[in-house]
Order: structure tokens, then C-alpha cells, then sequence
């Protein structure tokens, strides 16, 4: 067995149609809390909750892709990316603040360090694990 690969049979594959609607799911939610519809929602949610989403899609996708890794090496993964996008965000160039001024640079790569978004990255990435470790049991 390869590392990063599920222990036991095929049925430890992960669905890509559930998984594709599930990231369309998670991302127009993630866009939601990010318009005006948020002033809609709690402060907290309005907050977080894109952030949190954000890695949940990172999750999701690393999974769709990579259908038979372990849910661990996703896990770890989708941390480094997220912690890497994070982190790049001390890095204040011209250039990629160009990229961070539009929508989708924005979207992807943020604006600014915060120390708070390390924490839904984890919560995120977490939500992600969970919700593998609950569709297995059923």
C-alpha cells in the first residue's frame, strides 16, 4: 500500500459526484458569507465563516482529486495550504497585492495576516475530517 492511501478495499474510495456537489455547496456558501448577505447573519458567522469554508473547499478538493488518500495526508495538506496562503500574506509586493486587489485574488490569497484565520483554517480542515469519519460509519 502507498502512503497516503486508505487500508482495506475500494469501498474506502471517495464519491466524486457527492464530493462535487458537496464543494459547490460549500463554495456558494463561502461566496454568501462574502456579499451582502451576510449582514444577514450573526456577526460571528459574518466573521468566520468564510475563512472556515474556505479550507472546507481546500478539503474537499484535495479530496475529489486524490480519491484514495487517507483522510490524514488530506488533512495535512490542506493545513499547509492554508497556513502557506496565510503566512504569504506578510508578503506585501506590489505584484501580488496587484493579484489580491482583484475579486478572485482576493478570494484565493487573501488580504492580510490574522492570526484568527489560522483558527478556521483548523476548524475548517477539522469539519472536513469529521465529516469523512461520520460518512463512514453510516
Amino acid at each position: 500500500m502507498e502512503l497516503g492511501q486508505h487500508s482495506g478495499d475500494a469501498s474506502r474510495r471517495r464519491d466524486r459526484l457527492v464530493y462535487a456537489i458537496i464543494i459547490a455547496v460549500v463554495i456558494a456558501a463561502g461566496l454568501g458569507s462574502r456579499s451582502d448577505l451576510a449582514v444577514h447573519l450573526p456577526e460571528f458567522i459574518a466573521t468566520y465563516a468564510g475563512d472556515t469554508l474556505w479550507t472546507l473547499t481546500v478539503f474537499l478538493v484535495l479530496g475529489f482529486v486524490f480519491p484514495i488518500a487517507s483522510t490524514a495526508v488530506i488533512a495535512l495538506v490542506t493545513l499547509a495550504i492554508s497556513y502557506g496562503v496565510e503566512i504569504s500574506q506578510l508578503y506585501q509586493a506590489e505584484w501580488i497585492n496587484a493579484i489580491r486587489d482583484t475579486r478572485i485574488g482576493a478570494l484565493v490569497l487573501g488580504a492580510g495576516f490574522k492570526w484568527s484565520d489560522l483558527v478556521c483554517y483548523t476548524a475548517g480542515c477539522a469539519a472536513g475530517v469529521a465529516g469523512e469519519l461520520l460518512s463512514r460509519r453510516s
